[in-house]
Parts: C-alpha cells; sequence; structure tokens
C-alpha cells in the first residue's frame, strides 16, 4: 500500500498537529525520492556525453580520424535528444490521462535497462557497424525514457507541494542534473584512473553504465510507497470546470489551446541548455583534443564547478517563491548572454583554475533560469494538460538546442579555427530565453504570493 503523499481532509481521524506532522514527513520522503530518482536517471544520459567526448570515438569509430570520430560520437549523443520530444509527447498523453506515477515509473525502468545494456555491447572491432547502430538504438531508448520522466518528476513533487513552496519544490527535481554530472564524472575519474588507459578504453568503460542496475530499486520504491498527486486524484473526480477533469487527448488540446506558449516555454531553455551541454560534453572533447589538457583534470574542473549548482538552483527556486518565476529567468537569461565571449576568453587560455571559473560563473547564470524553470513550466497549463504541454516545451529545446550543441561547437572549432563562433551562438541563446521569459505572464504575482489559499498559475486558467 503507498504511503500517501498529501492526505485528503475528509479522510483524516488525526489531531492537525499530528497530521500536519505526517504531511511533512511524507513529503520530505517524497523530496528525496524525487531526487534520487531523477539524479539516477540524468547520471544515466548524461554519462553517454562523457563517454562520447572521450571514449566512443575509439572505441565504435576506430578507423575514423580523431575529428571525424568525435562528430560521429557527437551525433550519436544527439540521437537521444531527437527522442526526447517523442518520449516527453508519449508520458505527457498517458501521465494526464492515467497519472504521474506510473508513467515515471516506467521511465525509469527503461532508463536504467538501456544503460545498463549499453555498457554490454560490443566493440566495433568485434562486430563492425552493427556496434554503433546498436549504440543509436539504446540511445534513442534512453531519449525516450528521459523525454518522460523529467515532466513527471517535477509534477510529482509541486503538485503534492504547499502553493507557496512549489518553486523550491521544484528545484529537487532540477538539482538531480549537477548532482548526476557529479556522480558520473566522479566514477568516470575513478574508472579511468583506476587502470592503465588501454584497460579502461577496452572494458573499464563500461562499469560506469553497469552501475545504473541501482536504478531497479528505486522503481519498486516508487512503486510501492509514493502515491500520485493530490492534483491528479482531484482530476479523475472529474468535477468542476473542465480544467478539473482528466480529458482524452490532452496533447491535441494543449497543442491547440496553448501552442504559443509551449514554443515560449521552449525558448526559455535555450540559454541553459546550450552553456550547460557546452561545458559538460564539448568543453571536454575541446580542451583534450585542441587544448591538450588532461582528461581527468578537466572532468575534475568540471565536477567541481557543478557544486556551484548545487547551491544556486535549490535557492533560485526558493527565490522565486519569494518574488516570482520571471525575474529570475530574465537575469539568468541575459546573464549567460554576457558570459558568452569571456567564458570562451577564460577557456582558451588553457588554465585549469581560469576554465573553473568560466564554468562556474556560467553555471551561476543557467540555473538562476533553471531552477525556478520546472514549477514555472508547469504553472503556465492547467493541470489536465499540463504533464503534456511542460513536457512537450521542454523536450522541444533538447532537440533542437541541447543534443546539437556539442556537435555544432566541435564542426565549428574545426571549420573556423576559433570560438567566437561558438560564443556568438551562446550569446544569441541567452538573449531568446530573454525574450521568451519577457513575452510570458507570471504565474507567481504579488497579489497570488500575498494570498495564502491562492494557486499560483491557477489565475490563468479561469
Amino acid at each position: 500500500m503507498a504511503t500517501p503523499i498529501a492526505q485528503p481532509e475528509e479522510q483524516s481521524g488525526l489531531p492537525d498537529a499530528a497530521l500536519s506532522t505526517t504531511r511533512r514527513r511524507a513529503f520530505r520522503k517524497l523530496l528525496t525520492v524525487g531526487l534520487v530518482g531523477s539524479s539516477i536517471e540524468w547520471y544515466d544520459f548524461f554519462l553517454y556525453g562523457t563517454a562520447a567526448a572521450l571514449v566512443f570515438p575509439r572505441v565504435f569509430f576506430p578507423h575514423s580520424t580523431a575529428l571525424t570520430g568525435t562528430l560521429l560520437a557527437f551525433s550519436t549523443f544527439w540521437a537521444g535528444f531527437v527522442a526526447r520530444p517523442i518520449g516527453g509527447v508519449l508520458a505527457g498523453h498517458f501521465g494526464d490521462k492515467y497519472g504521474r506515477k506510473p508513467v515515471v515509473v516506467t521511465c525509469l525502468a527503461v532508463m536504467g535497462a538501456a544503460t545498463f545494456l549499453i555498457g554490454c555491447l560490443p566493440s566495433a572491432a568485434s562486430v563492425g557497424a552493427l556496434a554503433p547502430t546498436l549504440l543509436v538504438v539504446l540511445r534513442f531508448v534512453q531519449g525516450l525514457a528521459t523525454g518522460g520522466q523529467w515532466g513527471g518528476i517535477v509534477l510529482l513533487l509541486t503538485e503534492s507541494a504547499s502553493p507557496k513552496r512549489r518553486g523550491f519544490a521544484g528545484t529537487f527535481g532540477q538539482t538531480s542534473v549537477p548532482v548526476a554530472v557529479i556522480i558520473s564524472n566522479l566514477i568516470f575519474v575513478a574508472a579511468s584512473g583506476l587502470m592503465p588507459n588501454d584497460a579502461f578504453l577496452s572494458w573499464g568503460w563500461r562499469i560506469p553504465f553497469l552501475v545504473s542496475v541501482v536504478m531497479f530499486a528505486v522503481v519498486l520504491y516508487i512503486q510501492a510507497k509514493v502515491e500520485d498527486t493530490p492534483e491528479f486524484r482531484e482530476l479523475q473526480r472529474e468535477v468542476s470546470t473542465p480544467e478539473a477533469a482528466v480529458v482524452r487527448a490532452p496533447l491535441a488540446k494543449v497543442v491547440r489551446s496553448k501552442w504559443r506558449t509551449i514554443l515560449l516555454g521552449c525558448g526559455m531553455l535555450s540559454a541553459t541548455n546550450s552553456l550547460f551541454y557546452v561545458s559538460i560534453a564539448g568543453l571536454l572533447s575541446y580542451g583534450t583534443n585542441s587544448l591538450g589538457l588532461q582528461r581527468n583534470s578537466l572532468l575534475a574542473a568540471v565536477l567541481l564547478s557543478s557544486v556551484a549548482m548545487l547551491v544556486v538552483i535549490p535557492w533560485s527556486g526558493h527565490v522565486s517563491d519569494r518574488v516570482g518565476r520571471r525575474p529570475l529567468i530574465l537575469i539568468g537569461g541575459l546573464g549567460v548572454a554576457l558570459w558568452a565571449f569571456p567564458y570562451f576568453g577564460l577557456v582558451n587560455t588553457a588554465s585549469l583554475p581560469l576554465i573553473f571559473v568560466a564554468v562556474v560563473v556560467g553555471f551561476v547564470f543557467q540555473c538562476l533560469t533553471y531552477g525556478p524553470l520546472a514549477t514555472y513550466l508547469g504553472e503556465l497549463f492547467a493541470p489536465n494538460v499540463r504533464y503534456s504541454g511542460a513536457s512537450l516545451a521542454y523536450q522541444l529545446s533538447a532537440i533542437i538546442v541541447s543534443g546539437g550543441t556539442p556537435f555544432l561547437m566541435t564542426a565549428l572549432i574545426a571549420k573556423t579555427g576559433s570560438t567566437i563562433p561558438v560564443a556568438a551562438y551562446i550569446a544569441v541563446m541567452g538573449l531568446i530565453t530573454f525574450a521568451s521569459a519577457w513575452f510570458l505572464p507570471e504565474t507567481n504575482t504579488a497579489e497570488i504570493r500575498e494570498d495564502p489559499l491562492a494557486l499560483p498559475g491557477s489565475h490563468l486558467h479561469r
């Protein structure tokens, strides 16, 4: 029997104080489960990016030149992002019809299986072209799972939170991103540092992928102990307005009525997605191949930089509960645009301390956007189409911006011999985020923040 996350008033036979304590305890448990489950999911997804930059060119494309092998490896990396909108659409449809929890459980299980199987793949030296083909298939499956889980985890957290703490609650799904970067880099550094390079390229790289088997323990726990959100249970009662009932085709409804919001929501992610994937994937390839930096030293710099995200993401979500969502997103987008050229100026010094500064400052600006964004996207849509709308906006940016950025960075530098075009691209992405947030409404206005009973975003769906 699942432990309820938020008990309906009429079902409680407990005194108010005891009921409040029980709810707080259950919600803290949900926050922890959301953070752990999402962290492992993102670990699986980001681990591929690290391997694509440092290992896959030799393992799966051994007969290509260094540049061609890297481009081919990053093209398989992109396959996961191509799949993410499809996963978001499918998960959104079923999540809005049947619940957040069952979709999250399914996506986490699929991701764990796909990542484990990548660790079992034969190399191109063993089976030829079949090896990279299977790699692309499994990366596509990873993308489907990631595209579906993000919206489900975020909605489990925010729809179960009290109205005045939704911004902070949503960051437990977002904070899983730097947690995953840190864990994936630590395991990768440990695996490569404990054995000779030939052994690592032969079999050691598989260890970080095989570790993903722990995902199944998280899946079993969520299935047994976590209940669906109070808002979705209210939708199932099919009462009051059309926004308070499950609809037959949520995706069609949200695209028809909220297409402009979906596109602007997608645009809001441009700054954070582009700079983030430059830092965790493109920079690793550029630093080792063009700047002559050691693989593990560069990984360590990115790892330490990610610690800043652990602080800024929850803080930005907390502040968005106090001042609104848009101000932080506007500041973050503009900050990324202004930092783009100094970022690459510092990177091109080939000094690890200066690269660390470049990445940390970039992470701070992108986290100002990323922290409140999960809650903000959800609040822009009515509850009965929220999973579909928020997932579609988020995952469209994945295919347009995230997946192509490391490939584009590598190709532009190879063609021009300069990082200036890449910096210009990042600056444009920052301005797109700023403009997108500018044209969207605030969901957590001053009137709502001052009303103890008001639900952020509810005024948009009346």
